[in-house]
């Protein structure tokens, strides 16, 4: 007895519908609905067999078409239109062995995009290549009355209808897919790229690498430095890379090890630009290299910065984010040998050529008195004269006496630079 609700063929009742190629199918295990389990009946192979006969005209109709209405298809290089082409064929032979099984799965993303190489996906966006798709897919819409034998018209309709859902399916998988694997690729480059400057390897191999990320050669380029947050490290590279864009600069960016390294291109303010990007660090200090000329260059300012992030513990007070420069004792007392450089060349060396009453006034200032009164009487001068030899001193050396933490500067140059001074002598 049959239940109300459900719809049970009869062998009779499939047998007459076997006999009549025409009449309408209600049961799904007749067959001319694609998805279907049962066997197919002569108007769906009839239906196959013209669109087997019809696939090559259908594809150099849609390739017209694209040609007629895609403007970005009619400028693309000879090359990109074959292989789009192909793409075109592939899918309307996809669609074919589709519909002659419709209760086969079928992986379509491999039977129509695999005959296309993965560049193309750098050569055709995703918007083009659904406008691609739905011109295909309209080719045959509106060539269905032909190619459906008698009868089949309706379910060739539906199939196609399915069809165009699943490929839309499988065109956002492969785009995934790719973007994927592109990622994946471009931030371990972009890794090798940072490791690189700061291991003072960058070569011109990199700069290429660097430009192949995006990387346009900006005239100025700074490091930051700081301590990387725990957590997923792709999470924070995002978002030093959206801070970067808010603030119109370039990056190029890495986790090494537990420092977090952000090549800073596009500024003539390596604080202002820390300070921009500062958020996605973890707590600690952030230290800000020198402004240098290019990414080959950046390779002082990464050595820099990571000489400052070392040194910073000895400078509990120091700012967040600080610049490396202003480290330039606390490295100098941690062994950093270009500090020390720095300290003797830029500020010991110009007070000795200015005359030796600057360096001798600085001397008894920072080291015996700390008083302009106090150093007039030990030189026997006026306090006058004191108070313009120390402007002259900040005239020469960009540091002010009267400056706590720049005198701790200008004193440790002094040691360094009556170091530099005794070795130069007991080597000659």
């Amino acid at each position: 007895m049959r239940q109300s609700g459900t719809v049970s063929d009869t062998p009779e009742q499939e047998n007459n519908a076997t006999a009549d190629p025409r009449a309408p199918r209600v049961s799904r295990a007749a067959g001319n609905v694609p998805g279907a389990r049962g066997p197919v009946g002569p108007v769906h192979a009839a239906t196959v067999r013209n669109l087997e006969r019809s696939a090559g005209k259908l594809a150099a109709a849609a390739i017209a078409r694209m040609d007629e209405n895609l403007s970005w298809y009619r400028v693309m290089p000879p090359e990109n239109r074959s292989w789009i082409g192909l793409v075109a064929q592939a899918g309307i032979a996809a669609f074919t062995e589709w519909f002659r099984h419709p209760g086969a799965p079928q992986a379509i993303s491999t039977d129509v995009f695999g005959t296309a190489p993965r560049e193309l996906t750098r050569a055709v966006t995703l918007r083009q290549t659904v406008e691609m798709v739905r011109t295909t897919i309209e080719v045959v819409e509106t060539a269905v009355d032909e190619i459906a034998a008698p009868g089949g018209e309706d379910a060739l309709r539906g199939a196609l209808l399915v069809y165009a859902r699943e490929i839309a399916f499988a065109t956002a998988q492969v785009y995934a897919q790719a973007a994927e694997a592109r990622g994946a690729w471009d931030a371990r480059l972009e890794s090798l790229v940072v490791n690189a400057v700061v291991s003072g390897e960058a070569d011109e191999g990199d700069v290429s690498r660097a430009a192949a990320l995006g990387w346009d050669s900006p005239e100025r380029v700074t490091v930051v430095v700081g301590s990387a947050p725990d957590g997923d490290n792709e999470l924070t590279v995002e978002a030093i890379r959206r801070a970067a864009r808010y603030a119109k600069m370039q990056v190029l960016t890495g986790v090494l090890g537990k420092r977090l390294v952000v090549i800073v291109g596009g500024t003539d303010d390596p604080l202002r630009a820390a300070k921009s990007l500062i958020a996605p660090f973890a707590a600690g200090p952030v230290v800000a290299g020198p402004l240098v000329a290019d990414l080959q260059a950046a390779t002082r300012s990464a050595q820099a910065a990571t000489a400052g992030l070392r040194a910073c513990a000895a400078w509990p007070d120091a700012p967040r984010p600080v610049a490396a420069d202003d480290l330039l004792p606390e490295r100098a007392m941690a062994g950093d040998a270009t500090a020390r450089g720095l300290l003797v060349e830029e500020i010991y060396r110009p007070l000795e050529r200015a005359g030796s009453a600057l360096l001798e006034t600085l001397s008894v200032y920072l080291e015996q008195a700390n008083s302009l009164e106090g150093a007039a009487r030990m030189l026997f001068v006026h306090p006058n004269t004191v108070r313009y030899r120390l402007r002259r001193v900040t005239d020469v050396t960009g540091w002010s006496p009267s400056d706590v933490r720049s005198a701790f500067t200008l004193r440790v140059a002094l040691m360094l630079g009556r170091l530099s001074a005794g070795e130069a002598r007991s080597s000659h």
